[in-house]
């Protein structure tokens, strides 16, 4: 970890990527020791709705904080409202379920990976690309930010990641632009968007990262909510696509 020039941050927010509406959702992720952190988070979260958000500083008032318990079900609690005490559960990570035999990736935000210094474009991905971005960052949460670092055999999964394919990949690049209040400029956030499918084992050595990174996401800007993405039983089709 010594190479690393910085932690990964303990928390990711996920936001719409649309404009449209009076009220919108953003999700809050928080990590291991990061849990610590929500008062202060929510607190930030309204200070920067009230002093304005995006170029247009678009003023907005927080309504209401909600926890998903447990973590990897659809029961939304309230936990906080403006002038209330908050009150959250305990974190708790989420079961890792059976692998099911065939398994749909959909990719709901850009996806930014890199190799060898370059963003991969989606006529060049690989299932090493997302693999092992995914693992890196597991293992960087872990060790920065939990009393459990992850112990497994990296370079044995790496290489079981380079010989495997998805058995259809449909793939686009979408671009993204956010405007930075620090840099005062817009950034490009471009990236992969689309699905995958593959076909797994009950034994998959991929399963249970490619599970938990449905909530710590993959590739660059996670933070942001970049490289979110979901997972889905899938049936595969009777016309098998090989390769990528």
């Amino acid at each position: 970890m010594r190479k690393y020039t910085a932690a990964p941050h303990p928390f990711l927010l996920e936001v719409p990527l649309t404009g449209e509406g009076e009220e919108h959702e953003i999700g809050l992720t928080l990590i291991g020791r990061g849990a610590r952190y929500l008062p202060y988070l929510i607190h930030a979260l309204q200070r920067a709705g009230q002093r304005g958000l995006g170029k247009a500083r678009v003023v907005m008032n927080l309504i209401e904080v909600e926890q998903a318990h447990p973590p990897e079900g659809n029961r939304w609690v309230s936990i906080y409202r403006p002038d209330e005490a908050l009150q959250a559960y305990p974190p708790s990570v989420p079961k890792v379920p059976v692998a099911p035999p065939s398994l749909r990736i959909r990719f709901q935000t850009p996806l930014r990976l890199k190799r060898q210094g370059r963003l991969v474009a989606p006529k060049a991905f690989q299932l090493s690309d997302l693999f092992g971005s995914l693992l890196r960052r597991i293992s960087m949460l872990t060790y920065f930010h939990t009393n459990q670092p992850l112990e497994t055999d990296f370079a044995g999964l790496m290489k079981e990641a380079r010989r495997a394919e998805a058995t259809v990949a449909r793939l686009g690049w979408q671009d993204w632009t956010r405007y930075s209040s620090r840099q005062r400029t817009t950034m490009q956030m471009g990236g992969l968007v689309g699905e995958l499918l593959l076909e797994l084992d009950e034994n998959s050595p991929f399963w249970p990262y490619l599970w938990i990174g449905q909530w710590v996401h993959a590739g660059k800007g996670t933070s942001m909510g970049l490289g979110q993405y979901t997972l889905e039983a899938a049936s595969l089709p009777d016309s098998k696509v090989a390769g990528l």
